[in-house]
């Protein structure tokens, strides 16, 4: 026999309603260490609203705050953002940059100068076959699948399960670092950020010896930032180009 839910019943299933966690977004933020050095890691899933962002009305949004304004003015909430690739001195970015399924800069398949033209380096993208796919970049030139949102970089830090071949264990080459990795079945995309200078060697085997992740990608070096509330990082300095970042509908 069915019953009728009283008065006070529907009062007491409201109230723990609102008493429960509201699964509005996947998105998790922590602090972790790993040989004596301090990240901060922020892992999204396929349930979270992952972007790239670059021009707003007015041309680049350059900074979280120009970005979170431009957001609420559309009824959404920035959850989590960073630095997403590396940019000209106009913000242009330097490889292959999707937006909403627009691409606004070509794929660079070519070895070159500095940290990019590492070879081999990789692409970020979200929503192609999978949620999320780190991809070596000459592979990505072969398959090209149709990305929602795509940034460029280089060096790869994991391929395969294995470091980039050019990482030196003990390198003195230190610099503040941020990158993503994406776990095997490509639900989930994990963004990590340095506290203090580190090498390409140690970085890369955070994301495979710790976060267990066997692809990962190099985003950007010096100019590297991160928001995220959760742990009450809101990261400032110069302009940025590329963002990746969480939104979600306000409530």
């Amino acid at each position: 026999m069915t019953k009728t839910a009283t008065p006070r019943m529907r009062a007491l299933a409201l109230l723990v309603g609102l008493l429960l966690p509201q699964a509005v977004s996947a998105v998790t933020c922590r602090d972790l260490s790993f040989e004596g050095a301090g990240y901060a890691a922020c892992e999204v899933t396929a349930a979270d609203d992952l972007r790239l962002f670059l021009n707003g009305a007015t041309g680049p949004y350059g900074t979280f705050a120009a970005l979170e304004t431009a957001l609420q003015a559309q009824g959404l909430t920035l959850e989590f953002a960073m630095n997403a690739g590396m940019f000209h001195e106009d913000f242009a970015p330097v490889g292959l940059y999707v937006e909403g399924g627009r691409e606004g800069h070509p794929l660079v398949t070519a070895a070159g100068p500095g940290n990019f033209g590492m070879l081999p380096n990789g692409v970020f993208c979200i929503g192609g076959t999978r949620p999320f796919a780190v991809i070596e970049s000459r592979a990505f030139a072969k398959t090209r699948p149709a990305c929602r949102h795509a940034t460029q970089s280089g060096p790869m830090l994991v391929i395969g399960g294995a470091l980039h071949p050019r990482f030196i264990p003990g390198s003195d080459s230190v610099k503040y670092r941020n990158g993503v990795g994406v776990s095997s079945d490509g639900q989930r995309a994990v963004f990590v950020i340095s506290d203090g200078r580190v090498n390409f060697d140690t970085f890369g085997r955070l994301f495979r010896d710790v976060l267990d992740l066997p692809e990962a990608l190099y985003l950007d070096g010096s100019i590297s930032r991160l928001y995220a509330p959760q742990i009450g990082r809101d990261d400032g300095g110069w302009p940025m180009g590329p963002m990746v970042a969480v939104v979600r509908a306000k409530e």
